[in-house]
């Protein structure tokens, strides 16, 4: 053990380090250090590099971190802030892995919770700032999808324009390289959605779940087609079509507030594009989704779908979670599989199916990264806990991606004309 200390730790801080040394003795390689309210610290082991350092700010920290933890009070205490997190936030999801499951050892947990029993039932914590989600009426209801639409994206426009690209893609990249910048990746992003749905001039295009309009605004610009975005965020759809303005376009694409069951213009549409939108629809909503686009599409058309999924080896969570409770309340992330049977039950042919989860972690680390440089501003324009909030969500997100417990997939989807696809026989044209 390597302590680091300028006097003598009282009985709360001996208390606290034994029990990280029960809890985490046996985590090798300790590549990360503890320090205490006191200054007291538990460095990591001798010549390693510190990924990180957990921050435990009070004597009650622990009891709030560790007394039946859960995704939901582990979240909160990062939050509220009886520890934080300095250097790179990512690394702590493996430390979290690691301790995630009590059951793996019994006699460890039994030695914790007698420690922790040791130390004060809870110290002060601010509850100003971003509070848990509080949605009512029907899961997956239109009003229900509305509030939680709002509850996450309208935070505000500025707060999310601090660490967006410049065209405010909040969704994967494409990089070329890891080494690659954020805007040119998320630039050759919406290209490479174009190509692979192939548009052609004068064609109509609908962008459901369009965000601040960066893909509607490419569509119409490079390829001359007419593009309808819709989102449930008001604000977002004040500031596309600002935007759509001043870029002079307003003549071939709009975005409006609309939820895309009320979009109801059978056949009207050449082709159809959801980016980071499909995680909002539920799984008990997927008839309606993949039946009401292929209604829209005219025939020989096709959609292009985006969106998380889980990996089918990953089990569902029972209970709450910090994601649903903090950020996307109502999300659901499906296995790939069960996207695809209901997509075709709706009447599409499955012509393409790429992961580009390496790209998601690349994308989200860029986004930590990026709102840490303005923590200061991000506060600002929202608060502390929101900070926190994005920063947690995201690091773990990339974790996510990196261990490929969850995916992001780009799925091309077909609707026939009486058994032909109108596609090339080869996907040369996408890689130009």
């Amino acid at each position: 053990m390597t302590l680091q200390t300028q006097h003598k730790p009282d009985r709360l801080v001996r208390t606290s380090l034994s029990f990280f040394q029960n809890l985490l003795g046996d985590c090798r390689p300790r590549d990360f250090a503890v320090r205490f309210w006191d200054g007291t610290t538990w460095e990591a082991e001798p010549g390693r590099p510190t990924r990180f350092t957990l921050v435990i700010r009070h004597p009650g920290a622990l009891r709030n971190m560790f007394w039946l933890p859960n995704d939901v009070t582990l979240g909160e205490a990062y939050l509220y802030d009886d520890f934080d997190v300095e250097g790179d936030i990512e690394s702590v999801f493996a430390l979290r892995d690691h301790i995630a499951d009590p059951r793996k050892n019994a006699g460890k947990w039994l030695r914790c919770a007698g420690l922790l029993l040791q130390l004060p039932r809870n110290g002060h914590r601010s509850v100003n700032g971003r509070r848990p989600a509080e949605l009512e009426g029907a899961c997956h209801s239109k009003e229900r999808d509305r509030q939680a639409v709002t509850y996450h994206y309208d935070v505000s426009n500025e707060f999310f324009s601090l660490w967006l690209d410049s065209l405010m893609n909040y969704s994967c990249a494409y990089f070329e390289s890891p080494d690659e910048d954020l805007d040119t990746a998320q630039q050759r992003k919406l290209d490479y959605l174009c190509r692979k749905l192939r548009l052609k001039s004068g064609e109509r295009l609908l962008d459901i779940g369009c965000g601040w309009g960066g893909l509607v605004m490419h569509a119409a610009r490079e390829y001359q087609v007419r593009v309808l975005g819709i989102t449930l965020s008001k604000p977002q759809a004040e500031l596309a079509n600002q935007r759509i303005r001043e870029a002079g376009l307003a003549d071939r694409c709009r975005v409006e507030v609309r939820d895309y069951r009320d979009i109801d213009e059978p056949e009207s549409y050449d082709k159809l594009v959801s980016v980071g939108m499909f995680e909002h629809v539920g799984e008990g909503q997927l008839f309606e989704y993949f039946n009401r686009a292929w209604r829209l599409l005219k025939p020989g058309g096709v959609f292009l779908n985006h969106g998380i999924g889980r990996s089918a080896t990953e089990r569902k969570r029972i209970g709450p979670s910090f994601i649903d409770t903090y950020v996307f309340p109502d999300s659901d992330l499906l296995p790939i599989n069960s996207t695809l049977r209901v997509a075709e039950l709706s009447g599409f042919e499955v012509r393409d199916v790429e992961n580009l989860r390496e790209h998601y972690a690349l994308t989200l680390r860029h986004w930590v990264r990026r709102l840490e440089a303005q923590h200061d501003e991000a506060c600002s324009s929202a608060d502390e806990v929101t900070y926190r909030v994005w920063r947690l969500y995201m690091a773990g997100s990339a974790y996510g991606f990196e261990k490929g417990q969850i995916n992001v997939y780009q799925t091309l989807l077909a609707k026939l004309d009486r058994g032909k696809a109108a596609l090339p026989l080869t996907r040369a044209d996408w890689y130009r």
